[in-house]
């Protein structure tokens, strides 16, 4: 498949799957810029069953450009953006996405970066939408930048959904991790320490 027409090709959303990446992102710390109430930044990070929801989503405040911080709570490999965007006069029609980019810290920094892929969005849709993502460019991922702009009517752009597809790179820390106890007795001691010992035995018997 050319890389444009990945960029423009998006199908219809037939159902979630263990593959939704709703668990691993960091939605307290999800923040936008340009956007008419900051707290909404997170409220387009919904549970798949929360997906069609309207009575949450996100707009642009001063114009139709929006940029929305996505941090993961581990690296990530992402196959598919999911979205639901607004309808009418507040669609996007364009959405370029930059990957672990720690530079996006305003609108000028986004206009003058290179993205990772820059997506023309479907029209006139009412639902999810899936956007296929390149495999190779989103292998690796621990940050999302996602930079809305060029709305229908030009004044605002609106956000209800942002979802993803794809696995966990690395295996999940376990919440309680034990910490080591002192041994009792010389008996019980780790193995290291008897180690150790002997080095420190050695070290006077040469002296």
């Amino acid at each position: 498949m050319a890389e444009g027409d990945e960029h423009s090709n998006a199908a219809q959303l037939i159902g979630g799957g263990d593959d939704n990446m709703f668990s691993a992102i960091d939605r307290d710390n999800v923040h936008a810029l340009n956007i008419t109430v900051p707290e909404d930044a997170k409220e387009t990070i919904k549970p798949w069953d929360e997906r069609e929801s309207t009575d949450k989503y996100a707009d642009s405040n001063v114009d139709d450009q929006m940029i929305i911080h996505i941090p993961f709570i581990q690296n990530v490999r992402l196959r598919t953006l999911l979205l639901k965007s607004g309808r009418g006069e507040t669609t996007p029609r364009r959405l370029r996405l930059f990957a672990n980019n720690a530079n996006i810290i305003d609108f000028d920094a986004a206009d003058d970066a290179r993205p990772s892929v820059d997506i023309a969005l479907q029209e006139g849709q009412t639902g999810v939408i899936e956007y296929p993502l390149r495999a190779a460019t989103f292998a690796n991922i621990h940050s999302l930048s996602l930079f809305f702009s060029n709305s229908v009517g030009e004044d605002v752009s609106r956000v209800y959904f942002i979802g993803f597809k794809g696995d966990i790179r690395a295996p999940r820390k376990e919440a309680t991790d034990k910490l080591p106890i002192p041994a009792a007795n010389a008996a019980d001691a780790p193995l290291v320490d008897k180690v150790g010992e002997k080095r420190g035995a050695a070290q006077s018997l040469a002296k």
